[in-house]
C-alpha cells in the first residue's frame, strides 16, 4: 500500500517529539523532476527514472512555509531529539515517512592538523563504515514506505553493505551483486546481515547489467545509484552538514572522491535548497571531482569538454570505490564541476597509498583509499596553483580504512625483527 508524501498532511507520520509549529513548516514533496529534460513525476507512486528520457530523478520541495526561518529554528526541534543525532537533524528537508534508521550522518569535520585551512568530513564514522549508510538509509526507508519486500543493487563494495544493512533493519531482502575482487570486509558485512550475496566475475557495470536483466523476472525493486530518486536526499545531508559545521558559511572547494558521484551531486542539490531557505549565501565553492587515474571517464570527459563520458576500457584501481567505467549521473556530475569553476583530477594509486600513509603517520587518521585520492589530489592541486594554501576547503574521507585492511596491507607489509 503506498501514501501520499504531501508532507503534512493529516495522518502522516511526523517525526518523534516534534511540535505542532515545527511540523506545519515542513516542507512538502511538491514533484520528482527529471535531471536531463526536467519533466515531472508523481512522488506518490513509486518512480525510477525519467519515463521519457531516463534520466536521473530529483525529489523537490515546497520550501515556502520555512522560508525565512532561521535553521536553528527549522531544525532545533528534531536536533534536540536525542534519537535523531544523525542526519535526522535535517528531517525538515526528508520525506516525513517512518525512518529505518542506524544513527547515519552527523560525522566529524577534523581540521587538519598541518594546513590550518583544511578540513576533513570523517564519513568512515557511519554505520557500515561509510558515507554510503547515508543514500541506502533514505532508500530503503521509502522502499519499505512503498511496501517492496525485495530490494536489488549492484555495487562496488560500500554500498553492497550498507543496503545488507539497512535492508536487515527494515526487514526486506537484500540481493547484491558486487565484483568477486571487492574487499574482503564488504563480503562479509553483506553475509552477516543475510543479504543474497552474489559475486561477478567483472566489473559493477556487470553487476548492474546482470540486476537489470534479472530484476522483473525476480521481483527486485533496483536501488541502484541514481535508479530512484531517495539516495540522493540521503547524501545531500553532507552538504548541510558542511555547511552547519562551517558556521553556515560555504568552504572554497570541496573534493569529492567520485564513483557513482551521488554524493557530489546531492551536495549541490543542498546548496540549492539552503540558499531558497536563506540559510546561506555567497558563492557555492569549486566543486573537485577525483578519481583514479585507472578508472577516470569523468575527468576525461571534463578535459575533452564532453557533455558526458564514454566508458573507460580495462578500469583498474586498488580504490575499488572509484572503480566505476560509467557513472549514470556522469552528465550531472560534469555540469556541477563547470558550473561550480571547479575541476576533475585523476591521481595514479602510487599517489594515493602515499597520501594514505601520510595522513595516517601525521594525523592520526587511517582514510580508505578513495578518501586518500582527495588529500592526494588536494595536494596536486596546491602544486598547480589551481588553489592556495589560503583557500578553505573539505577533503571527504567517503569510508574507514578499516575496511580496507586487506588491500591496505598488500601495500604496507611489515617489518620483521632482526
Amino acid at each position: 500500500m503506498t501514501r501520499s508524501l504531501a508532507l503534512g498532511d493529516p495522518g502522516y507520520q511526523c517525526w518523534p517529539g516534534t511540535s505542532a509549529l515545527y511540523t506545519s513548516l515542513m516542507p512538502r514533496i511538491a514533484f520528482l523532476e527529471c535531471s536531463r529534460c526536467h519533466q515531472h513525476h508523481d512522488a506518490a507512486t513509486p518512480q525510477t527514472v525519467c519515463t521519457a528520457c531516463a534520466g536521473a530523478l530529483y525529489v523537490r520541495y515546497d520550501l515556502t512555509p520555512a522560508k525565512g526561518l532561521a535553521q536553528r529554528n527549522l531544525i532545533g526541534t528534531a536536533a534536540a531529539d536525542r534519537r535523531w543525532s544523525g542526519m535526522r537533524r535535517y528531517a525538515s528537508v526528508l520525506p516525513d515517512v517512518e525512518p529505518v534508521t542506524l544513527g547515519e550522518g552527523w560525522t566529524p569535520m577534523l581540521r587538519s592538523n598541518r594546513y590550518p585551512n583544511v578540513w576533513l568530513k570523517e564519513e568512515g564514522a557511519n554505520p557500515t563504515g561509510t558515507f554510503k549508510a547515508r543514500g541506502l538509509a533514505l532508500a530503503v526507508t521509502m522502499a519499505r514506505h512503498y511496501g517492496f519486500t525485495k530490494l536489488a543493487a549492484p555495487t562496488a563494495g560500500n554500498a553492497g553493505g550498507a543496503l545488507a544493512a539497512y535492508a536487515a533493519a527494515a526487514g526486506i531482502e537484500a540481493h547484491i551483486f558486487m565484483p568477486r575482487d571487492t574487499p574482503l570486509a564488504n563480503q562479509v558485512e553483506c553475509l552477516a546481515y543475510g543479504a543474497h550475496l552474489n559475486l561477478v566475475d567483472g566489473l559493477i557495470s556487470d553487476c548492474g547489467r546482470i540486476v537489470a536483466e534479472r530484476k522483473a523476472a525476480e521481483g527486485w525493486f533496483d536501488v541502484s545509484t541514481l535508479k530512484e530518486p531517495y539516495r540522493v536526499e540521503g547524501k545531500k545531508t553532507m552538504g548541510y552538514e558542511l555547511v552547519e559545521q562551517l558556521g553556515w558559511e560555504y568552504p572554497d572547494a570541496v573534493f569529492y572522491p567520485t564513483g557513482g558521484g551521488v554524493g557530489l551531486i546531492g551536495m549541490w542539490k543542498a546548496f540549492g535548497e539552503m540558499e531558497e531557505l536563506g540559510w546561506v549565501t555567497g558563492k557555492r565553492p569549486k566543486m573537485i571531482a577525483i578519481q583514479a587515474a585507472g578508472c577516470a571517464p569523468v575527468v576525461r570527459a571534463f578535459e575533452q569538454a564532453e557533455p558526458a563520458s564514454t566508458i573507460w576500457q580495462d578500469a583498474h584501481t586498488a580504490a575499488s570505490g572509484l572503480r566505476v567505467p560509467k557513472p549514470y549521473g556522469d552528465y550531472i556530475i560534469l555540469d556541477i564541476v563547470r558550473r561550480s569553476a571547479g575541476t576533475a583530477v585523476a591521481v595514479s594509486d602510487d599517489a594515493i597509498f602515499a597520501s594514505l600513509k601520510d595522513w595516517a603517520s601525521h594525523e592520526g587518521l587511517l582514510l580508505s583509499p578513495e578518501g586518500a585520492a582527495a588529500t592526494a589530489a588536494y595536494d596536486y592541486l596546491l602544486s598547480t596553483g589551481f588553489l592556495t594554501p589560503d583557500d578553505r576547503v573539505v577533503l571527504f574521507n567517503t569510508g574507514s580504512g578499516n575496511k580496507y585492511t586487506d588491500v591496505i596491507g598488500a601495500r604496507f607489509r611489515p617489518q620483521h625483527a632482526a
